[in-house]
């Protein structure tokens, strides 16, 4: 699944075709995708102007004129490409075939921008995305956000913030770097390369970096300050396109040509002087890629 810089990607990727356009139509081209899509959907969007995009968590907000947001998820397998007149910006070579398939072509927003007319089509293979649309003040209330804490990129993320969160707990670190509640956005690939940035293995109790007082240890300071760069260089480098997940222009990122852990189970750990070798455990499900010699 696309991961917070996958996301934070392509709202980017899509800000200059999007933002300040016309939303002329939007074509559906079934009833549903993860879900039904609301009722009516296709026309309370149509005719409205986009006035800024943006996200929450792993989510893409589509702000309207009027305070409506469309709520995009991209699930599995979305994408999202830009189509301006004839041209299409999917330039590029790629590791892995691109969404262009166009019997996945579920969504189209047709628009008209400064540039002219312009298509932006959202295509999921698996079907696993979704969206919604919803007023921009519910929006913290709404059952998608509720509950989320705060985002990797912010600076509320602190590690006081997260001391109040891990005092006492039990539960595995790596778990409680995933639970949406405590960081929103965070995924299994960047909490892996965190916890190796920051010499932390995944198995230990998230409670063992607060001391008896209720404050962050020195490593939970560190593995803060290790959460913030991985995101940080993630997008910057265009998020990690796994699998299926493609910027807006079809090309892929390149952040995954640094992975200093993730998928590398067999391989020598990359930190100076270890000399240990990267292995692969499985967490609720998931795995999870370390060095068991340099992480404690």
């Amino acid at each position: 699944m696309p991961e917070l810089p996958e996301v934070e990607t392509v709202r980017r990727g899509l800000t200059p075709a999007m933002e300040g356009a016309l939303l002329v139509r939007a074509e559906l081209r079934r009833p549903d995708l993860r879900f039904p899509f609301p009722a009516g959907f296709a026309a309370l969007v149509s005719g409205r102007r986009i006035i800024s995009l943006g996200r929450r968590a792993k989510y893409l907000l589509i702000d309207l004129e009027g305070d409506d947001v469309i709520i995009a998820h991209l699930g599995m397998s979305g994408s999202f490409r830009v189509e301006e007149g004839r041209a299409s910006d999917m330039p590029g070579d790629f590791h892995h075939p691109r969404g262009k398939d166009e019997k996945h072509d579920h969504v189209v927003f047709h628009l008209e921008n400064a540039g002219g007319p312009a298509r932006v089509i959202y295509n999921d293979p698996r079907r696993f995305g979704f969206m919604d649309i919803a007023r921009r003040d519910t929006l913290t209330a709404h059952a998608f956000f509720r509950d989320l804490g705060e985002e990797p990129t912010g600076n509320v993320l602190d590690a006081d913030y997260l001391a109040a969160r891990f005092a006492g707990k039990a539960q595995p670190l790596k778990s409680a770097l995933l639970d949406q509640k405590n960081i929103a956005g965070l995924g299994n690939i960047y909490v892996c390369e965190a916890l190796w940035r920051s010499g932390l293995s995944p198995l230990r109790a998230a409670g063992t970096l607060v001391d008896a007082k209720g404050k962050p240890k020195k490593t939970l300071v560190l593995l803060t300050e290790a959460i913030r760069a991985v995101i940080a260089d993630a997008i910057a480098a265009g998020g990690s396109s796994l699998r299926d997940h493609i910027q807006t222009d079809g090309t892929l990122g390149y952040f995954q040509h640094s992975f200093s852990v993730y998928d590398r189970e067999g391989e020598p750990c990359r930190t100076p002087g270890c000399g240990g070798t990267v292995a692969r455990v499985v967490q609720a499900g998931r795995s999870t890629f370390h060095c068991p010699k340099c992480q404690k």
